[in-house]
């Protein structure tokens, strides 16, 4: 059962008040709605047929003279340079500038991020979730202060006791030495459960492929997506008896904007966004998107072949700079260890077409790069949710990342499927995808490092697996109960293509 695409599928947006019947048009083998677009202030981009590139280099030092001199021959206009892992971000509007750069003595690998022009006046609206309304907000305050010692809205959020972050927060609520970067849409810092643990100064906006420092530049604005608000609220929402409560909230979290006003996640961005954690001391990041404008990028297409090098290398610098980088598996249903899929998405920048590729060659990135913990979706019974990719091999770990209340409903107070988040302007709503699901796991892996201050990434990633609770192949999986199996699982209990190593489990996190 595999889902059509849409191109936002970082997240499936369900109003609160509709998590039925709304969050139906999300699942397998039904479209989704595109939202319409909106204008937004014209970017300072360059001109209006210049594109993107990626050229590779030797490491450690800066471009050297003949490739510098090449660049600008060839029509490239250099606008950073990350000479720690060799990679410099160029503007041109030369459509053969990658061919001719590719034959230059030095450059190891060239490739346009995008195939669309730099953008300059167009937004889309990804449809922010519908606030929790009044009379759930009241009923959800009333259940919390029955329960006692609980934030006024986690009565509503299953998906804490689904991964025993409720009994860790009895122990710990996390140190506040460590930072989680929301590598995303942007995150509203002002929010009133995040601006207590917001990290100012590991934020910033790399969305052009070079830090942009200005206060507030890591903020969404009001035209775009809520999507890294939300994670942001997942992973560290404090604990502050305002609204809801993260997985780790006593941590700190950070703002990543690496989106542009189009929605779009393109290579230079996501490289600056992980060289930027890097470099400020970030302990785990959080990835809930693919880097555009390819699904998978094939290794025997050139362009394609230098956006998987670039973050490669910006995610191994990371890594090697302390940080535990965790991404989503997405959302369509795929196997992702088949002999091959049909991407009927890339590029989605222009006009996509159907491909097929061998997902073992075409990675999705950063979720496919070494190194990186995968992250899987459950609903609230425990199911892999009916949108997650799955693959043995492929997935690390479980998490909760929603599912439609008719397939997996949750026991009362909560009422629906989906996941609670914060949402800018001080608000809060449901949303669902291996988008939610990555945020727990990396709130799971910023609690082992709250109690295991000294641990590397390679030793938190190994407790991560270790204390996972080993969650058995669904078995026959036929989630929408039509008589038909929608997935298959393979692999034993303790390690298996739906559930990696298992669930994620917060108390042995703070524990061992």
């Amino acid at each position: 059962m595999t889902a059509p695409l849409s191109r936002h599928r970082r997240a499936l947006a369900i109003p609160a008040g509709l998590a039925v019947a709304a969050s139906l048009a999300f699942l397998p083998g039904t479209p989704a709605a595109a939202a319409p677009a909106a204008e937004a202030a014209p970017s300072t981009a360059a001109d209006a047929t210049s594109l993107s590139y990626v050229v590779n280099v030797a490491s450690g030092h800066r471009p050297s003279a003949t490739v510098r001199r090449a660049i600008a021959k060839a029509g490239g206009t250099i606008v950073t340079s990350y000479d720690r892992i060799g990679v410099i971000v160029v503007h041109s509007a030369n459509p053969d500038f990658a061919k001719t750069v590719r034959k230059v003595r030095g450059v190891q690998s060239a490739g346009a991020t995008r195939t669309a022009p730099l953008p300059s006046a167009a937004t889309t609206d990804t449809g922010a979730p519908q606030v929790l309304g009044g009379e759930e907000l009241a009923a959800a305050r009333a259940a919390s202060a029955k329960a006692g010692g609980q934030d006024p809205l986690e009565s509503l959020q299953w998906d804490l006791p689904a991964i025993k972050a409720d009994k860790a927060h009895e122990k710990t609520l996390g140190s506040k030495k460590v930072t989680v970067a929301v590598i995303d849409t942007g995150v509203d810092d002002t929010h009133p459960d995040i601006a207590p643990n917001f990290d100012r100064q590991a934020s910033v906006n790399c969305v052009a492929g070079k830090p942009d420092t200005a206060d507030g530049a890591w903020r969404p604005s009001a035209a775009e997506s809520p999507h890294g608000t939300h994670v942001a609220g997942e992973i560290a929402a404090a604990k502050n008896g305002v609204g809801m409560t993260g997985v780790a909230p006593g941590v700190k979290v950070a703002g990543i904007k690496v989106s542009n006003p189009d929605g779009f996640f393109y290579t230079e961005a996501v490289v600056c966004g992980f060289m930027w954690a890097a470099e400020h001391g970030v302990d785990v990041t959080n990835n809930s998107y693919y880097t555009d404008p390819w699904y998978f990028n094939c290794k025997d297409d050139p362009d394609q072949k230098a956006l998987v090098e670039a973050v490669s290398r910006a995610s191994r610098y990371a890594e090697k700079k302390g940080a535990v980088n965790v991404a989503a598996a997405g959302n369509e249903n795929y196997d992702l260890t088949s002999d091959e899929i049909t991407d009927p998405s890339s590029p989605n920048d222009t006009t996509p077409g159907d491909r097929t590729v061998d997902p073992s060659k075409c990675l999705d990135i950063p979720t496919q790069l070494p190194g990186v913990v995968t992250v899987a979706a459950t609903g609230a019974k425990g199911l892999k949710s009916s949108f997650s990719n799955h693959g043995l091999g492929v997935i690390d770990i479980a998490a909760p990342g929603g599912d439609s209340t008719a397939y997996q409903t949750p026991e009362p107070p909560a009422t629906s499927g989906l996941i609670l988040g914060t949402l800018p302007g001080g608000k809060w709503g449901y949303m669902a995808g291996t988008s939610m699901a990555s945020p727990h796991v990396a709130g799971v892996a910023a609690l082992i490092k709250s109690t295991h201050p000294h641990a590397s990434p390679a030793t938190v990633k190994a407790l991560l697996y270790a204390e996972a609770d080993a969650t058995a192949c669904t078995k026959p999986y036929d989630i929408d109960g039509d008589g038909k199996v929608d997935a298959v699982c393979e692999g034993p209990k303790n390690r298996n293509g739906f559930y990696g190593w298992g669930m994620a489990d917060a108390l042995d996190a703070v524990t061992w």
